[in-house]
């Protein structure tokens, strides 16, 4: 049950992340973007690490996956935020919620055992989130072509489920907080390296630092909430609930912004819902 609350504080968190996301990217650098939301979560990290003194050495062998964890990560950021900026929501998030496929699948090539009716369940979650996302974006501006907007979606969904297989598994050999420390390490001096390569802007602007900062530790506490769950059972399974941040971005813009949620969307909720509520039994 703890992994399954751990993935949904991560949805929480990323569904924030990702309505800014939406907003910012049309108005700022998607490079500045990027690195002021991974500085931010790195300086959390760190200052959460500083004040409960978690500081520790970790095995090469998870040193080494926590790098590649951030490899994978910075790939998963760019995708996500090159097809949120092109759109459309209702092709973005179905695609990039489907991760959790290659998360189960991965977890059970490793060997672990996952049954028919725990297939169902992560499909359940990934179909109910697609059809809440699919029927929430009803805009008539002209979008990008297709093509390259899938492709980017897809790039963030390999880039998600990399991210979370080596991340959990570092978290497991050593400890989540100092692993994922040097995920994010990896993650900002990657970004930092291909800006200047491609010489490109880190200011966003001074309007937009406020949201990014507060996206930056949204995005801290989701990223630690689904590695540290590497320690729990069935780590997969937090990978699962944390693709619900798009279903839970409109729930809240429903809850809070008073947006129409209709029929149909109700019934993709109940169908993710239901679908969670069966890997927690």
């Amino acid at each position: 049950m703890n992994t399954l609350f751990l993935g949904l504080i991560a949805a929480f968190c990323w569904g924030f992340h990702d309505i800014c996301v939406r907003f910012l990217s049309q108005k700022a650098p998607v490079s500045a973007c990027i690195f002021i939301v991974l500085l931010t979560g790195l300086l959390f990290h760190t200052g959460l690490m500083a004040t409960t003194g978690q500081f520790a050495p970790i095995p090469a062998q998870a040193v080494w996956l926590s790098l590649g964890a951030g490899v994978f990560f910075v790939i998963a950021t760019y995708g996500l935020y090159y097809a949120f900026q092109r759109g459309p929501v209702r092709l973005v998030a179905p695609l990039i919620a489907a991760y959790p496929i290659l998360s189960v699948s991965w977890a059970a090539l490793q060997g672990t055992s996952i049954s028919t009716l725990q297939w169902a369940a992560v499909f359940a979650v990934v179909s109910g989130v697609a059809i809440v996302a699919a029927l929430s974006d009803d805009s008539t501006d002209a979008v990008p072509p297709k093509g390259p907007t899938i492709l980017y979606s897809l790039i963030a969904t390999v880039g998600f489920a990399g991210t979370f297989a080596l991340g959990q598994r570092a978290a497991d050999l050593s400890h989540e907080m100092p692993s994922t420390w040097v995920t994010r390490i990896m993650a900002v001096a990657l970004v930092v390296a291909l800006g200047v390569l491609l010489k490109q802007s880190f200011w966003p602007g001074r309007k937009a630092l406020p949201w990014l900062i507060a996206m930056g530790i949204a995005d801290g506490v989701a990223l630690l909430c689904v590695l540290s769950a590497g320690t729990l059972p069935d780590p997969q399974y937090a990978a699962v609930t944390s693709s619900m941040f798009g279903l839970l971005t409109i729930l809240m813009a429903w809850g809070l912004l008073k947006e129409r949620m209709t029929l149909p969307q109700w019934g993709g909720c109940l169908v993710a819902f239901a679908g969670v509520g069966y890997l927690a039994l």
